[in-house]
């Protein structure tokens, strides 16, 4: 059985060849490995032939999926095109939560297995969501530049300029699932009051001590600071707009580490301007990256990095783990725990088998 490991700068071929080899029951088994890495993140990656957040040539991986059974990728572009020029193909595993840079249904049609690694980055995800609701109440980024340029200013111990601590704020955790939740449980343990709006969480799911709240509105009402974690679906798209940022307590924080489309990011901007929010971080922004001269540059107390929440070495090395035992599974004759179309792998009639 033939493995195309397909790598990029984050999750790199030594990573993908380092989990096939230490993942159980594969190093042993009688597979071939063969590789190509591309030049991302070095380059950005965009939206093309039908598939979404993908770089690399589409004839480059055409010509390196000759013979191969098996595709584990991180952001190779897994176009109809691809996919239609590969029928030796039986599965594509890919390294990210969402497999946004699979032709999901092109590849059910032609009866190629979809796996993906949900939660792989849900740790680094958190921590960075963390430290940017800290950055944002402290105003790190701005200070530090300040101290840089030789502005030492003492001025900001007035009771006005100050941030809140995280201990007795009320914190809005908006999507409690594997970032989600794992926020809100730093967050109670550094002493905030977590409330969790999530119309799909179990109750019981919540910690002791958190709340969960009945709709957004009055979760919005007490949340002095609103971090927003939730998938962006039809349903979520600015799901946080002007009306919902007037709901919001005065001197509010808002964050946004999760998809730029769940935030209209004008209205924040007005909030800002206007003295009615404190300030705001963003990882997640709409569109990436921004155009030059865009508003956000010089809206007053926002925190901005270039959507990398999850980029740790421990997120990559944890998404060939993940990525490599689903190949495992696949190359032992069982079904691949992460499937994004199970039929596939259930159907007789289609070439899985």
């Amino acid at each position: 059985m033939k493995i195309l490991a397909a790598g990029d700068g984050f999750v790199t071929t030594k990573v993908l060849q380092g989990a096939i080899a230490g993942a159980d029951g594969l190093g042993e088994a009688e597979v071939q490995v063969e590789a190509i890495q591309s030049n991302w993140p070095n380059d950005p990656y965009s939206d093309f032939s039908g598939v979404k957040e993908a770089f690399g040539d589409e004839d480059e991986l055409i010509a390196a999926l000759v013979g191969a059974d098996i595709a584990f990728s991180h952001t190779y572009p897994f176009s109809e095109r691809v996919i239609a020029s590969s029928p030796d193909l039986k599965l594509i595993t890919i390294t990210r939560g969402g497999p946004v840079n699979v032709d999901v249904e092109a590849a059910t049609r032609h009866g190629v297995v979809v796996s993906n690694a949900p939660g792989r980055n849900a740790v680094a995800s958190a921590e960075h969501s963390v430290a940017m609701i800290m950055a944002a109440a402290r105003q790190i980024a701005q200070r530090d530049s300040e101290v840089k340029a030789g502005d030492w200013r003492s001025d900001y111990y007035n009771y006005d300029q100050v941030g809140p601590e995280i201990a007795g704020s009320t914190v809005g955790v908006c999507g409690y699932g594997n970032v989600g939740g794992k926020v809100a449980r730093v967050l109670a343990a550094m002493g905030a009051h977590v409330i969790v709006f999530d119309p799909w969480v179990d109750p019981s799911a919540l910690e002791p001590g958190m709340e969960l709240a009945s709709d957004l509105d009055s979760m919005l009402e007490r949340s002095s600071i609103l971090t927003l974690h939730q998938r962006l679906t039809k349903d979520t798209e600015h799901m946080i707009g002007a009306a919902q940022i007037a709901k919001l307590p005065d001197q509010a924080i808002v964050v946004n580490c999760a998809r730029g489309g769940l935030l209209d990011y004008e209205a924040v901007a007005d909030a800002l301007d206007s003295g009615r929010l404190f300030a705001a971080a963003f990882d997640a922004l709409d569109p990436e990256p921004l155009p030059a001269g865009h508003r956000l540059f010089s809206t007053p107390r926002v925190t901005m990095t270039p959507h990398l929440g999850g980029a740790s070495k421990q997120a990559a090395e944890l998404a060939g783990r993940i990525g490599a035992a689903d190949i495992a599974r696949f190359v032992a004759g069982e079904r691949p725990e992460h499937l994004m179309n199970p039929e596939v792998y259930e159907a007789d009639n289609l070439r899985v088998r």
